[in-house]
């Protein structure tokens, strides 16, 4: 396969058509049309999937009509640990999950996810952008998996009850909360005392209505888009870790296709990341203006005395052990000392 016509073809096709002079000459006239499928668990409407319609857009033009990048939101490819095997597969060529899920497959993947890591974005960036991401991406590598380098932004998690505000460690003691079934998450809050219940999220509105759990902890888009203000009063923005989304794809495909198609994904998707950030900055400022008219009261914690709960637990020593001293290093360069 080639996008590089002979001089004969050019020459015929500018006499016929006067237009392909106009094209770039590395993509006119491709011999075949390529399509690769993207998938995605966030909604069709999530910043998430439009920036990267957008993007597949501009790989379109970029490559004359010749490269259709296909996105499938929604889940409309399987749950995201489906989407991954799949991916892993060849069957889907890019997708997008956070870190986290990937952390039974590549452990470090998940490390931006530890409790209380990154003060502020600022923080994220730098670390996500620098050396935190490329050691991570480097061990995705090594799975066969090639991760682009800017990552997609799923805002911080905050608390969320029916009853009272988390003010303090104090407030989680026995507290029934419900988390995504990840390890590290599970273990933060079993260290802070509450009492952790893995649900799936499709029936996490069900479970706060009928007092299965006293609480949930999500970004705040996601609280609002979910309604859970119908069933929580109080949020506390403990922002208690970073939920951030790679985007990746199964790297021997990737690298088999012509060089030209592999520079406009990376350059189109990475610049679709960037677009993305801004857009959930913006998201969450609505949000939580939107969520104080619907009746949700906010509060402030102070981090220090969770993180002190968490180091005298020995939460950061066991998940340093899990990670290893190298990725370790690595995120603290960018948190500061956790252990």
């Amino acid at each position: 396969m080639t996008f590089a016509p002979t001089r004969r073809q050019f020459a015929t096709a500018v006499a016929v058509t006067g237009v392909a002079a106009t094209l770039p000459v590395r993509f006119a006239f491709a011999q075949s049309e390529i399509k690769l499928k993207y998938g995605t668990a966030f909604p069709a409407d999530h910043p998430g999937t439009l920036r990267i319609k957008e993007a597949a857009e501009a790989i379109r033009k970029d490559t004359s009509g010749r490269v259709d990048l296909q996105v499938y939101p929604t889940s409309q490819l399987g749950s995201e640990p489906d989407m991954i095997s799949q991916t892993r597969a060849g069957a889907i060529d890019i997708m997008s999950t956070a870190g986290t899920n990937l952390q039974t497959l590549v452990a470090t993947a998940g490390i931006n996810g530890v409790a209380f890591a990154f003060k502020d974005y600022d923080a994220v960036w730098a670390a996500m952008d620098g050396d935190l991401g490329a050691h991570v991406r480097s061990a995705l590598a090594k799975a066969n998996l090639h991760a682009y380098e800017k990552c997609l932004d799923n805002g911080y998690r905050n608390i969320t009850s029916a009853s009272k505000p988390i003010v303090s460690p104090a407030d989680l003691k026995g507290f029934k909360i419900r988390v995504p079934g990840i390890p590290l998450w599970i273990s933060m809050f079993k260290a802070m005392g509450a009492s952790p219940t893995a649900i799936p999220f499709g029936e996490l509105y069900s479970s706060l209505q009928t007092k299965v759990v006293d609480g949930q902890e999500n970004p705040l888009a996601l609280i609002q888009s979910a309604k859970l203000y119908e069933v929580q009063k109080y949020c506390s923005l403990t922002a208690h870790t970073w939920d951030g989304h790679f985007i990746f794809g199964n790297a021997k495909k990737l690298q088999a296709l012509p060089k030209e198609v592999q520079e406009s994904l990376s350059k189109n998707l990475n610049a679709a990341a960037l677009k993305q950030r801004e857009d959930i900055a913006r998201l969450n400022a609505d949000a939580q203006a939107q969520l104080t008219k619907l009746g949700v009261t906010f509060n402030k914690p102070d981090p220090g005395p969770f993180r002190d709960m968490l180091k005298t637990a020995g939460f950061y020593t066991e998940w340093k052990g899990k990670y290893g001293d190298e990725a370790w290093a690595k995120l603290e360069k960018y948190s500061g000392k956790l252990v």
